[in-house]
């Protein structure tokens, strides 16, 4: 019998609603398959079997609910959940249960979601990194902060997961296991009832299988069902390779990365894939967003500061201070800086592109579970608020995954999804993984 674990989202979905498979088999595949990885990857932080068999034969005995009907789903805990513990990665909270769940959590609830279980994250969503490790080998890291969210759906424990970004939360733990992560738009799913790190960056989104499984995932939790219906590329669209001012920390495996991405869209690009230079206002765009993310952190976790600094890692401790010794005098030159960058690069994406092609990662991940990487390649697009998706190009000298992140103008998400739709029935996937 057909291990239902290794369908996509997107195919599980239109199975079940088809009444050609059951919510429950779903699940116990999957509860199989984390069963017998979990010890290895460590990917959740809890797990609410019961309740879950529970919903799913409940929604079996039911009408289809909605798109995200019967699957079972993953949940970062930075989000609240009212029947589940959410320790958002720190000890501070390992009593702590919501009344009540996230908005975004909430919305999946609603369009027929099974909520399985907690993924780890980092500490706050910050850089002390979790147990999780990555399931294409062990011995390296999986990325942050949604480590456990990204690890699980890369190996097959459930199709779908959630995501919250920062500086490269979602971006960068694609690009290492190897999965489909889209950060959607600033602002398009609710942030409410997920702990806040830095309010004017923090970005809600998804991790799948497939480019199908995320737009699924961001349709149910921004309630924009719409999203789900991917429009085929039907026309030329604008395409630049772009390496931003920081791409000298690129490595062999993200240069060639690029190169092949850039083959596969030529089919589909307007006036061939040309090497782009963003404008002279996003020349220190990593710096900036550096600069107002340690700001608001250091505002965000007073209350831990003045109640539980002992239970603060040393690793978020350094990182808060740098934050106090930032003046709000500073903090507002730097959001007058994002304002003038952002205004040049939309206008941009107006005149000259449609679709950017950048890297996801300096390259593969990094042989170690102490950190997660280095985020300086998505720092940029989440200081703009752009929407941005990963998507798997070909391998490292460790076997390791390496992707390309595909950046969109504001608010222009539909595009991207149909441009990723299309840049990845081009590749060639070096995983094996169906990412189309």
């Amino acid at each position: 019998m057909k291990n239902l674990a290794n369908l996509s989202a997107s195919q599980a979905a239109k199975a079940l609603a088809q009444r050609e498979i059951k919510a429950e088999h779903l699940l116990l595949d999957c509860l199989n398959q984390i069963g017998v990885r979990e010890s290895h990857v460590h990917a959740w932080v809890s797990l609410g079997k019961e309740h879950a068999i529970r919903t799913a034969q409940e929604l079996d005995r039911g009408a289809v609910q909605g798109i995200l009907h019967g699957l079972p789903i993953g949940v970062k805990d930075l989000f609240d959940t009212h029947d589940l513990p959410t320790y958002y990665g720190s000890p501070i909270y390992g009593n702590n249960h919501p009344v009540c769940d996230a908005v975004s959590v909430s919305l999946m609830r609603e369009a027929g979601a099974i909520i399985l279980g907690k993924t780890v994250t980092t500490e706050f969503a910050s850089f002390k990194p979790g147990p999780t490790k990555n399931p294409r080998n062990l011995n390296h890291t999986p990325g942050g902060s949604s480590s456990g969210s990204a690890a699980a759906v890369a190996d097959c424990m459930v199709p779908l997961a959630t995501g919250s970004q920062t500086a490269a939360s979602i971006i960068r733990p694609a690009s290492f296991c190897g999965v489909v992560g889209y950060k959607p738009s600033y602002g398009k799913i609710s942030t409410g009832g997920v702990k806040s790190l830095s309010v004017t960056l923090d970005t809600l989104g998804a991790f799948g299988r497939t480019v199908s499984d995320v737009a699924l995932a961001v349709a149910a939790m921004s309630a924009d069902h719409d999203l789900a219906k991917i429009d085929p590329l039907d026309h030329k669209v604008r395409i630049g390779i772009c390496k931003t001012s920081d791409f000298a920390m690129a490595q062999e495996e993200t240069i060639a990365a690029l190169s092949l991405a850039s083959f596969a869209a030529k089919p589909f690009a307007k006036n061939g894939v040309p090497d782009i230079t963003l404008p002279h206002s996003c020349d220190k765009l990593s710096e900036i967003q550096t600069q107002i993310m340690l700001f608001e952190m250091a505002k965000s976790f007073t209350f831990e500061k003045l109640n539980h600094f002992d239970q603060i890692s040393e690793t978020l401790s350094l990182i808060l201070k740098q934050g106090d010794l930032i003046s709000y005098s500073q903090y507002s030159a730097s959001i007058t800086q994002t304002q003038l960058a952002r205004s040049d690069l939309y206008r941009a994406f107006e005149d000259q592109y449609d679709i950017l092609i950048a890297p996801s990662a300096i390259g593969e991940a990094p042989s170690t579970i102490d950190q997660t990487g280095n985020p300086i390649f998505s720092r940029g697009w989440t200081l703009t608020g752009l929407p941005c998706i990963n998507l798997t190009v070909t391998t490292g000298p460790q076997g390791l995954p390496v992707g390309v992140t595909l950046v969109a103008g504001p608010r222009r998400d539909r595009l991207l999804l149909s441009v990723a739709c299309a840049l990845a029935q081009n590749l060639s996937d070096p995983l094996a993984l169906n990412q189309a």
